[in-house]
Formats: C-alpha cells, structure tokens, sequence
C-alpha cells in the first residue's frame, strides 16, 4: 500500500480525495459510513456557528537603509542557524544509526545545543532577535516532520537570496496601525494597516525581489462563509492557464475564489510538475503556471465554504477520453487541439474534454464514497493558513457539464 493511503474494510465507504473537515455527501439508505455525513446546507449557515479561522495577510515593509540591513541580518542569521541545524541532524542522526544508544536529534535539543554555544562561537547571532535562529530551527524540525510522513521531500539547505527570511512569534512583535515592532530594530513602517483583528499568532519577514514584506498570521472568529453558489461539481484542465494573461498570485486567487464561490466539487488532475519541468521546451511556461499554488488555493477557499477537492491520479487520459461516450484514443498528439470521436462523432476541444472528464471523475469519486462504483481510495490533504490577496475579476475555461 502507498504511504499516506488507508484501507477501509469493504463493508465501509471508499475514502474520497477531499481536505479533512470539509462537507462529504448524504450516504445512501442503508449504508455505514467510514466518516460522518456532512451536515445540511442550513446547518452549515447558522449564525450561531462562529468558529475560529488563521488569516495571513502579506503587507509590503518600507524600511530605511539601516532597517533594511538589520532585516538581512536577520534573515541571514535564520539561514545560517537553519543549515547548522540540519548538519547537525545529519551527524547526529549517523551516530545514533551506528549507535542506537544515543538520542536521535530533535529541533528541541538543536535549539539547546546552539543556545549553549552561540555566545562563544557564534556572537554576531546575538546582534539580532532571538526568534531568527530558533524559529528557523523549529521550521526545520516541521520540514522532517513532513518528510518522516511521506508530505515532502527530504529538507535541503538554504540559499542566500533563495531564502531570505525569518520568522517572529507573537511575544516578540506588536502591529500598530501601519507600523511594526521588530526586537532589536524598532518600529518599521508598513504599507498598509492589518486588515483583519483578532489574537496576532506569528510573523514572517522575507525578501521578494529585492523588497522587503512580513506575512502575518491572524487567528479570527468568523462565521463560515456561504456554501458554494450551487452544489454542481467542476472539472478544471490546468493546462488552460496557459492562455491566461497573467496566471500569477493575483491571477490565480480571482481564479481559485471565483471557482470555489461557484461549485461544491472541484476535480483537477495531479500533474507530474517534477517531469513536467524536465522536458527544456515546457519547462518555462509551466514554472509560470504556479500549478501546485492553484491547486493549494483551491483547496484552503473550498474548505471555508464547505466543499469539496477531488484530485484525480495522473495517468488519468482525461484529454485523449471522449467525455461523452467514453471512447478511448491510443494517441493525441501536444499539438492538436481538437479532435474527432471515432466512436460517436462527437467534436471535441482537448481541454474542454478533458474538464469535462474531471468532472465526471469528481462526481463519481464522491458517489463512491457512499458505497457506488468509483474512482477507487485516494489520499485526504490537510489545509496551511493562506496568505489573503485583494482578489480582481478573471475568466478561465472549465469544464462544468452545465
């Protein structure tokens, strides 16, 4: 069995591809239920229903040239305390495989062990604010963490002008109006005021572009925001961004809003990014096309309302199956667009077939969830606190069967 997937006795419903605590449909009469059915729109919009959400709005910073300096300072004390950490972790975890007698390595005794030396071997560390190097050595430990369950790949060091950042926690900081107080440096002027009130949780500060900008974590009390416009499934063929103008964070968050506004069940394709980027002639356009940041805004929008993100696997042939017959072509070329079904006749335009064929195979993952014939078990994905963006209006072609 792959990592991350789950056996359910036969007798139970078939797991869906959906993010935990988002809505699961009405089981059929009869059936038992490996999750509990999802409660009703009505429910869903109480008002009584208040409940807690982490916002994270990114604010531009305008520092002077001597903040602008510590901040690299701190930025690169955090890189540095994170690569010390993770070498550390290497030579301390070959021991303990030579020895099992000695304690594996924990960010916990990381943090420890680089407290009691940093005076004496590192003392440019304490120019800075103390959370620089720690939080950076708990991000390392989470990214083990990660890789320990099959989420990500083993951590890699840090680069200077890759990774340019360091996090603070809510003791060390306070936001007043557009300003913020960073130890050690003072107050920094922001570009604008935070938009959300609530309990501050952390705070990154990180360079883009050669501009300074802190990221700021939120924890809200809201009410849940209305379900989906109606509670119709969508296909959606990433390979149509490719013709929007600009598919980038501001493109993809009033794409992801409006398709997360509209339907209840979404179904996108897991696409092979890594090989994708291997081949020289597409690997620019798709590393324009931030796939992985639609589908992880899809997923956090949905869930606020309620729905639902199928991810159907990646040897699914959704461009080359006729949508409405099912017929199956051996091969379709990259470059032809629109093709004929020799089974039915039927015309189609290859990525608004394939949308329609997502479609389908989200509504057939959900109907199997409750005991029906289909998509077969797929992995469940957890929700990050997202960063929240002024969204602008966009269309993109999706495949939504109506």
């Amino acid at each position: 069995m792959r990592p991350g997937f789950k056996q359910f006795p036969r007798n139970l419903c078939k797991p869906v591809h959906v993010l935990r605590n988002t809505a699961w449909p009405d089981c059929r009469e009869g059936q038992e239920c490996a999750k509990p059915c999802r409660p009703s729109p009505p429910a869903l919009q109480s008002a009584s229903c208040i409940r807690h959400k982490f916002q994270t709005v990114c604010c531009g910073l305008d520092p002077n040239n001597a903040q602008a300096t510590y901040l690299a300072r701190a930025a690169g004390v955090a890189r540095f305390a994170y690569n010390w950490a993770l070498a550390e972790w290497k030579r301390q975890y070959e021991i303990h495989k030579a020895d099992p007698a000695q304690p594996m390595p924990s960010q916990l005794a990381l943090r420890r062990q680089l407290n009691a030396i940093k005076r004496e071997q590192f003392p440019w560390m304490l120019e800075v604010t103390k959370n620089a190097p720690q939080m950076a050595i708990i991000q390392l430990g989470e990214a083990f963490q990660n890789f320990f369950a099959c989420r990500a790949r083993y951590p890699r060091p840090r680069r200077k002008g890759v990774h340019d950042r360091f996090s603070l926690t809510n003791e060390q900081f306070r936001v007043e109006n557009r300003r913020i107080h960073i130890p050690k440096l003072g107050w920094v002027r922001m570009r604008e005021a935070l938009r959300f009130t609530g309990r501050i949780v952390n705070a990154t500060v990180s360079r883009r572009a050669g501009k300074w900008d802190v990221s700021i974590t939120v924890d809200t009390l809201q009410s849940p925001l209305p379900p989906a416009e109606n509670q119709d499934a969508v296909g959606v063929d990433l390979g149509v961004y490719a013709r929007i103008g600009n598919p980038r964070r501001e493109g993809l968050h009033q794409i992801t809003t409006s398709i997360a506004r509209r339907f209840h069940t979404i179904g996108i394709e897991d696409l092979n990014v890594k090989g994708m980027l291997a081949n020289r002639h597409l690997s620019r356009a798709i590393a324009d096309m931030s796939f992985r940041e639609l589908r992880r805004q899809l997923e956090y929008k949905a869930a606020w309302r309620g729905g639902e993100v199928v991810v159907v696997d990646r040897w699914y042939p959704s461009s080359k199956t006729c949508s409405r017959c099912g017929h199956r072509l051996e091969n379709l070329a990259l470059d032809l667009r629109q093709w004929t079904c020799p089974g039915c006749g039927a015309n189609h335009d290859r990525d608004l077939n394939a949308a329609i064929n997502l479609k389908n195979m989200a509504v057939s993952s959900i109907v199997s969830a409750c005991g029906g014939e289909g998509a077969g078990p797929v992995r469940e994905h957890e929700t990050k606190p997202a960063p929240v963006k002024q969204e602008s209006n966009s269309k993109a072609a999706l495949g939504n069967g109506g």
